[in-house]
This record gives C-alpha cells, sequence and structure tokens, in this order.
C-alpha cells in the first residue's frame, strides 16, 4: 500500500506535465500503449492458459480498472489542479462499497451509506473551495475523477469475485490486451501524434514523463494492486487512496499550485465519510466476497 501510495501520488503531477504536449485523449492513449507494450511479452505467455469463457472477465476488468479511467482522469486534469485530482480519488472507498451494496449482495449498516454521502459532500465542496468563478469549470472537470472512481470501484469487487483465483500478473497482463490493441490503433490513426512528436517543443520530455506514468504507474502497479485484492478485502485496496492526496499535494505545492485554507475543511469530510464506509464490523462477507 505505501509503494501504491507513493507511485498513484506521483501520477497525477506526472499527467500535468504530458499535457503540456499533448491533448487529453492522446495522454490517456499513450498511457495505455505504452504499458500494453511492454505488458505484452507476459500476455502472450499466459493468455493462452486463460478460459476462453472468462475472458470477457478480463475485458471488462481492463475497460474498468484501466482503459476507460486513464482517459477521465487525463480530461480532469485539462481544468483543475493535480491536487485536487488526487484527492478527489480519495472517494474511490466509498463508490467500493456502493457498488457493493447494489450489485454485489454485500449487505452493510446505515451509517456506512451515510459515510457515502458525506464522502460526495466532501468532494462537491472541496470542488467549490478554490473560488465561485471557477466553481463550475471544476465541477464539469471533477465529474471525470468521479466517474473514474465509481469505474474502479466496480473493478475492485469485480476481479475480487469473478478472478480470485488467477494470479496478479495474468489479470493485469491480459487485460490490457484488450484495451492496449485499440488505445494503440487510435493513438496511430485517429490522432495527430506522430507529427506532434517531431515537431511539437518539448514533446519528447512530455512523452518522458506519460512512459514513466505508464510503465511505472500502471504497468508495475497493477501487478501491486491486483496482488492486494488478491490477499485482502476490497475496502483494504479501496483504502489506498486515503493517502494518496498527500503525495499529490506535495507534488502540486512543489509546482506552485495554491493551496487554500478551506480545503482542510473538505478534506476532513471527505475522509470523515471514508472511516464512515469502513468502520469496524460494518461489512459483512457474503458468498465469499466481501
Amino acid at each position: 500500500m505505501i509503494v501504491l501510495m507513493l507511485i498513484w501520488g506521483s501520477s497525477y503531477i506526472l499527467m500535468k506535465r504530458g499535457l503540456e504536449s499533448f491533448s487529453a485523449m492522446q495522454l490517456g492513449a499513450l498511457r495505455i500503449s505504452i504499458a500494453f507494450l511492454v505488458l505484452l511479452p507476459f500476455a502472450i505467455v499466459r493468455i493462452r492458459k486463460v478460459k476462453k469463457g472468462k475472458l470477457y472477465i478480463f475485458a471488462l476488468a481492463g475497460l474498468l480498472g484501466n482503459g476507460i479511467p486513464a482517459y477521465l482522469f487525463a480530461e480532469a486534469q485539462t481544468g483543475i489542479d493535480s491536487q485536487i485530482a488526487g484527492i478527489l480519488n480519495s472517494v474511490a472507498p466509498l463508490f467500493t462499497l456502493l457498488t457493493g451494496v447494489l450489485f454485489f449482495g454485500v449487505r452493510t449498516k446505515w451509517f456506512n451509506i451515510a459515510g457515502v454521502f458525506i464522502g460526495l459532500a466532501g468532494a462537491i465542496g472541496l470542488l467549490s473551495a478554490d473560488s465561485s468563478d471557477t466553481f463550475n469549470n471544476n465541477m464539469s472537470k471533477g465529474i471525470f475523477i468521479i466517474i473514474a472512481t465509481i469505474l474502479y470501484a466496480t473493478n475492485i469487487n469485480v476481479v475480487k469475485k469473478y478472478l480470485k483465483d488467477t494470479d496478479p500478473i495474468t489479470i493485469t497482463c491480459v487485460s490490457f490486451v484488450f484495451i492496449g490493441i485499440p488505445s494503440l490503433i487510435y493513438l496511430l490513426a485517429g490522432t495527430d501524434f506522430i507529427p506532434r512528436i517531431t515537431v511539437e517543443p518539448g514533446a519528447l520530455r512530455s512523452l518522458g514523463f506519460i512512459t514513466i506514468l505508464a510503465v511505472v504507474g500502471t504497468a508495475l502497479t497493477g501487478f501491486i494492486y491486483n496482488y492486494l485484492i488478491k490477499i485482502s478485502s476490497v475496502l483494504f485496496v479501496a483504502s489506498v487512496t486515503y493517502v494518496i492526496p498527500i503525495v499529490a499535494i506535495l507534488w502540486g505545492m512543489s509546482d506552485g499550485e495554491p493551496f487554500f485554507v478551506e480545503y482542510f475543511i473538505w478534506i476532513a469530510v471527505i475522509f470523515f465519510g471514508v472511516f464512515m464506509v469502513n468502520k469496524e464490523k460494518s461489512v459483512k462477507v457474503i458468498d465469499g466476497h466481501l
């Protein structure tokens, strides 16, 4: 969890650097494509061992866990600071519980559900804390991160329930096959990536930051993340987002991003909501999951 905290907490500043030369869609496609190419040798060996009837689960895990969120986070950071993006990601445990209740048969207490709404209130307050002039823009971009965390939460439950007997490397590598190929085709055929990389000043520098993001922040952490899902509860895995904001805030402040006193209030509200969601003995195990 500490390793994930340090890597994922740094991913927002890397996305910010990548957006200096590339569009949000290009950033998302690059992130997925590079990670896919790194994981491809492992995928070729392991995909043969996967039962054909389970391939759609891997495709779903790829889309929910990495494919769609990569584009959503990139788009979000075209309008909000990297530290705000990191803080908003801390609502993931709230949606992990909510999706578990709605779709995976999880039973819970009233105060856990209350925690979900408290956390969401904190997220909305955080987006409004900057200033009234930027509230609408913050909301329109911040909603992309909220959607991404919902997808993350659903993916955790999917992997925990349907891929619990599959090793983390296979989950990570095979799931990227289904999102990597379309992203690579889109990047090369559907964008101006090739011309931009040759003529855009600073494009190679931005590509370097995106490569670090893809290899370390996506491919490597994919192994760690799926391993955590395998050996622990889904809420414990989602709880890594508690500490990601600390790293994201430090990177943001070092990069000159403003930090308002009001942020402390709304961060506390979010964390209190997450605490309510994870309150001891609040979740019961049903059919072996959550």
